[in-house]
């Protein structure tokens, strides 16, 4: 069997664990974390008690408790959850090589020596559940996922949740992922999933039997040669790459696919793209929007070049013009997919200023500072606590959790 290098922890309903933890009395109910005190706004967080249901992370409230009415509400608690994230790395670093804190709830650990093997990996998984069942409590519980690579182990930790353990090497790949779509892999995005499919490849299957080399040309750059390889089982680190924009995408559920609820997803893709373009101070100059449309079959994409920003309610402005066009145009009932993108960027140390706008060089404009702000207060209380008016999650696969 091939040697296994790294071990991808996700903790299950961290958020929701925690609380239960915290307080016995919600332990085996079904839990929603909120943004905020009270009934308004939408989940940050569910217990699996409240998932089994059919509540989700970032489910309206209102449409949370229809579906569970026994559902317990508790507003996040950001500052408890870090110290549990601090606390669980204590102690897988007792154990392995913690490699990387992935997220407040994912952690990587690197394996070498007896770890290597299967059969030894699993039973450091085992040791690590234990100890968190001993030290913290059985109410925090993680899934993992033991790889080649640590693309492949993060493919694996989604596979059996909640706490769970499976593997992926040369030795069961890619049989093992024939089932799951080929835009739940993390790094196929929608603009990579339009050139793979126009490439004639719609599987997991067919993507790992490609020709590295035939990949780079597909991707039209050296990555796609690293995603390839990494299926293959291949250790290639994690790399810096150079950024040429920020974007996001979705393949919309069935749900989602009406006008009035893509466009929402739209604004909440615009919304995570540019809390991560300002997150590294960066400003961009291009928006693009892509719409892919199921009925009638097609899609339409539009780039509109602006001013160096980093304020959402300025893109948002750019993103409504651009559906009211493409609506005129098109008239869609069935929206499939959603891709934005946000190009040009510029470091915010060296954005020109502007005569006939509030912009001066190399400074955060008024709008752009409560733009800060709001990310700020986002971070600790979580995700959407606040929000530029209305907007729709979208989760994915690899996403949930």
């Amino acid at each position: 069997m091939h040697p296994f290098r790294t071990i991808y922890i996700d903790m299950n309903s961290f958020f929701a664990s925690v609380e239960q933890h915290e307080e016995p009395a919600l332990r085996r109910k079904p839990v929603g974390i909120t943004a905020m005190e009270g009934d308004v706004g939408c989940l940050v967080a569910a217990s699996y008690e409240a998932k089994y249901f059919g509540v989700k992370t970032t489910m309206n409230i209102q449409e949370a408790k229809t579906l569970c009415p026994k559902i317990i509400l508790r507003p996040s608690r950001h500052r408890l959850y870090v110290h549990y994230n601090q606390r669980i790395a204590k102690i897988f670093d007792r154990y392995a090589e913690l490699e990387y804190i992935r997220s407040i709830d994912e952690f990587q650990i690197a394996l070498g020596g007896q770890s290597t093997h299967l059969e030894f990996a699993s039973k450091l998984v085992q040791a690590m559940k234990s100890a968190i069942n001993n030290e913290i409590g059985k109410s925090l519980q993680f899934s993992a996922g033991i790889g080649s690579n640590h693309l492949l182990a993060k493919i694996a930790g989604k596979l059996e949740k909640p706490n769970g353990m499976q593997w992926l090497s040369p030795d069961n790949m890619p049989n093992r992922l024939a089932e799951i779509s080929l835009n739940d892999l993390p790094g196929i995005t929608k603009g990579i999933l339009y050139k793979v499919n126009a490439a004639g490849i719609y599987s997991i299957p067919e993507i790992y039997n490609l020709d590295p080399m035939h990949a780079r040309k597909i991707w039209g750059s050296i990555e796609g040669e690293r995603f390839v390889r990494l299926l293959h089982g291949e250790n290639i680190p994690l790399g810096i790459t150079k950024r040429g924009g920020y974007g996001n995408s979705k393949m919309l559920a069935p749900e989602n696919r009406t006008l009035k609820n893509s466009y929402f997803v739209s604004r909440w893709l615009i919304e995570k793209s540019v809390a991560r373009l300002r997150r590294d101070n960066y400003t961009a100059s291009q928006f693009t929007l892509f719409i892919g449309i199921q009925k009638p079959k097609g899609h339409w994409v539009q780039s509109v070049k602006t001013h160096y920003s980093q304020d959402i309610a300025h893109f948002l402005d750019i993103n409504r013009g651009l559906w009211l066009a493409m609506y005129a145009r098109e008239r869609p009932y069935s929206i499939s997919s959603i891709f934005i993108q946000l190009r040009n960027i510029l470091p915010l140390s060296k954005r020109p200023s502007e005569m006939f706008l509030p912009m001066d060089m190399a400074k955060q404009n008024q709008r752009e500072h409560l733009s800060k702000t709001i990310d700020t207060i986002n971070r600790r209380f979580g995700a959407s606590t606040v929000t530029y008016g209305i907007n729709k999650a979208h989760n994915g696969f690899f996403e949930r959790g």
